[in-house]
């Protein structure tokens, strides 16, 4: 019989794979499925979340980051919004009715799905004018596309509107607890008009990030149990390293058509959170 420990290691790779493809980090499979398929206590399956994140983080970032995928002035920039944003999550806790909270994102996910499903044959974005904040901050760039075996050149827009998305995301990382991966890679595809490629990477850069601030605080309420954390972190970093490669080597159509389904998912989930509470 297979043990609890194999099983944890066999989910978190799955987990690993898909967090590092999409830049969602791996709690989003995880936390469900230690707590519904291995009856594991929430808080341990949160903190084990925790851990998958840092660990695709950690996993994926290297990789994106030799292959210059990773736009890091955006990501570091847009990493003040979600920092902000989740402190402001954190002191709104306990006063705003998390029932509305997750049924307006859980909508935003879904009128988002929507966006993104127009444009699933687009392999990347049209050409915007130069923005003038994001030549000012530095923040267009340009990276070598293996699947299209050329130079891919980007300017970034929307600056304001992805700063705005990424605030959103801090917010409700910080009042519902849950990953803002999703929304990071929400906001750079559809607001900044990012190459999905760039997004995912940037996302992975990002989420590690953030999940390093809270990770001690789950560890001083003893949240992080090493007998589930251990696990899970190797298989998620065997699977980001598999991720990764793979990312590289896909289409930015191929990923979007991978990423639309997680959407859905993630945004009826939280609707029928929001009703049930």
């Amino acid at each position: 019989m297979i043990s609890i420990t194999a099983i944890i290691l066999l989910i978190s790779v799955f987990a690993g794979f898909i967090g590092s493809l999409l830049g969602l980090g791996g709690g989003i499979i995880i936390t469900p499925a230690l707590t519904l398929l291995l009856g594991i206590d929430i808080k341990y399956a949160i903190g084990a979340s925790i851990v998958s994140v840092i660990a695709t983080s950690s996993g994926s970032a290297i990789a994106y980051l030799k292959d210059k995928i990773t736009n890091v002035r955006a990501g570091m920039f847009l990493e003040i919004a979600t920092t902000i944003g989740a402190l402001t999550g954190a002191f709104l806790a306990g006063v705003v009715s998390t029932r509305y909270l997750y049924l307006i994102f859980g909508f935003l996910l879904l009128y988002s799905a929507g966006n993104m499903f127009k444009k699933r044959n687009q392999e990347l974005p049209q050409e915007f004018p130069i923005n003038p904040l994001a030549d000012k901050l530095k923040l267009n760039g340009s990276y070598w596309d293996r699947a299209l075996s050329r130079q891919v050149d980007y300017h970034v827009t929307g600056v304001y509107g992805g700063f705005g998305m990424m605030y959103a995301a801090g917010v409700i990382s910080g009042l519902l607890g849950i990953g803002s991966g999703i929304f990071k890679v929400m906001a750079m595809d559809s607001f900044m008009k990012l190459p999905m490629k760039v997004s995912t990477a940037t996302s992975n850069f990002m989420i590690g990030v953030t999940a390093a601030a809270s990770a001690g605080i789950y560890l001083t309420r003893g949240n992080i149990d090493p007998k589930i954390a251990a696990p899970v972190a190797l298989g998620v970093l065997l699977g980001a390293a598999v991720g990764t490669k793979l990312m590289q080597r896909l289409k930015s159509r191929t990923l979007r058509l991978v990423f639309i389904p997680v959407l859905l998912y993630v945004s009826i989930e939280m609707i029928m959170k929001g009703i049930r509470l």
